[in-house]
């Protein structure tokens, strides 16, 4: 173990413990780079060298990394965490089969408990080879925090300007957070020293060997499927009868609603998309493999079921878009609707897999998931879910202002657009969950601090009486038609 390797990982641990006590934000991508550093010194002094597929993965987990910076919601924000993670460990170990993408992920945690160990071990080695060249590092670094105390606290006691920019720039440490900050430094320390030990002597999950399964005979292989494909032929059939004869049509013959039409489907379609990923998953596993005729065969039938899955996803986001039109969109309608893009994606490559080769597929696949999840936190469901329901109240006057109250700062922008009372409504519970502008720079999103900025230059004034007013989906005043609340049992 390098000396630089120990020093990163100290390094990390402090950062943590400073910075991350406060939320996430940029404090995020801060501790990240010492830790990289730890991973990058411990893999050269073990012979390794970057490829361009480590760098591939490096990369996206920083600009996952930036999503916590850049946007305040919640659920976005874990999905690109944890996909920088799992990123990360993909660099480190340089995984390409299947089975590597799917386990190399779970690689890391592997590490936590031999990394520590290693780490300690190498404290020990520099510890006994340098023992007179420690003690002036730590005079030479105790003496310069002094300073840095003495002083810094006389010049932020001489001038106000000093002490806000000092306040602004430095952690607020407390003695009562001592133990969360303490923990907070362990966490840092034990991570960045488990991605070291990986990057060193990473597990080779691309050698286990998964046999392929038996080959079947080409009917007992290929009737399920053929049959299945004429299944999605009847059922595509029937959507474009839909489109051409008119959703009217279908709605009285059926006696459905329209809400009940556009998501009876819509669960089952989904459904529909996971399963058939499982089919070609199996059927490639016992598929005929005795020559250019089997290959051909093989390519044709899955190459059909993947056409036919792709109208199926079509006819799954039509009846989303539908059903949005109708009530308008919320965080679990965008999250849907994006997962079932990204499984047509999937499809999509596992065609071009059938017709170019498969090496590369489950790296693409990986690739795609992480771009997905990048776009999906950048873009903001929550501000996607503002504007839509505001261009929506434009032209049918319907608008649930009790559901932008659990919206976080992103939707902010959007909602200030709205004229009073219903600006001031909907703003309510985002300046009530904002809170103080006390919060650290590290630690704050540029989500929330424009929602700060546009709150304070145009404050709210909510009514009680005229926000409870909106808020009751069913009350006697003829105008709150304007107001109304749209509420459903699917779960959507």
């Amino acid at each position: 173990m390098r000396v630089a390797t120990l020093w990163c990982a100290v390094v990390t641990g402090l950062l943590s413990g400073l910075l991350l006590g406060e939320g996430l934000g940029l404090n995020l991508l801060i501790v990240t780079v010492p830790a990289a550093l730890a991973a990058y010194f411990a893999a050269s002094e073990a012979g390794r060298r970057p490829r361009p597929w480590t760098l591939v993965w490096a990369v996206g987990g920083v600009a996952l990394l930036s999503v916590p910076a850049l946007r305040d919601a919640g659920w976005p924000t874990f999905l690109a965490v944890a996909s920088a993670l799992g990123l990360g460990s993909l660099a480190l170990h340089g995984c390409r089969t299947w089975l590597g993408v799917i386990l190399g992920p779970l690689g890391l945690f592997g590490s936590l408990g031999t990394g520590l160990f290693w780490g300690v071990r190498g404290v020990r080695e520099r510890a006994e080879g340098s023992r007179g060249r420690w003690a002036p590092v730590l005079r030479t670094a105790a003496v310069a925090v002094v300073l840095l105390i003495v002083f810094g606290a006389l010049f932020a006691s001489a001038d106000a300007a000093f002490a806000d920019l000092l306040g602004g720039l430095t952690p607020d440490v407390s003695v009562a957070d001592g133990p969360w900050r303490t923990l907070l430094f362990v966490v840092g320390v034990v991570g960045a020293l488990a991605a070291a030990h990986t990057a060193a002597a990473p597990l080779r999950w691309d050698r286990i060997t998964v046999k392929p399964g038996a080959p079947r005979g080409r009917a007992e292989w290929a009737l399920p499927l053929i049959v299945l494909n004429l299944l999605f032929a009847v059922f595509i059939g029937v959507q474009l009868t839909v489109l051409f004869g008119g959703y009217d049509k279908v709605l009285s013959e059926t006696g459905l609603t329209y809400s009940e039409y556009a998501t009876q489907g819509f669960w089952q379609l989904l459904g529909a998309t996971l399963l058939t990923l499982l089919v070609i998953g199996l059927a490639r596993r016992w598929a005929p493999r005795d020559g250019a005729r089997d290959r051909t065969l093989v390519n044709a039938v899955l190459g059909v079921l993947c056409v036919l899955t792709l109208v199926v996803v079509a006819s799954a986001l039509r009846r989303m878009d539908l059903y949005v039109d109708a009530y308008g969109l919320t965080r679990l309608r965008v999250s849907v609707a994006a997962m079932e893009l990204w499984l047509g994606l999937v499809i999509v490559l596992i065609m071009a897999a059938g017709a170019f080769g498969g090496r590369w597929l489950p790296r693409a696949v990986a690739v795609s998931g992480a771009a997905a999840v990048l776009i999906f936190g950048l873009i903001s469901p929550d501000a996607l879910v503002a504007e839509r329901n505001v261009e929506r109240y434009g032209t049918s006057k319907k608008i649930d202002i009790n559901y932008f109250q659990q919206l976080s700062a992103d939707a902010v922008p959007a909602l200030d657009t709205l004229p009073e009372p219903l600006r001031s409504c909907a703003l309510e519970g985002i300046e009530r969950d904002l809170g103080g502008a006390d919060e650290p720079w590290y630690a704050t999103s540029w989500g929330e601090s424009r929602a700060r900025d546009i709150l304070e230059d145009r404050p709210i004034d909510p009514q009680w009486e005229e926000c409870s007013a909106m808020n009751r989906p069913n009350g006697s005043d003829g105008d709150r038609d304007l107001y109304d609340s749209e509420r459903t049992g699917d779960g959507l």
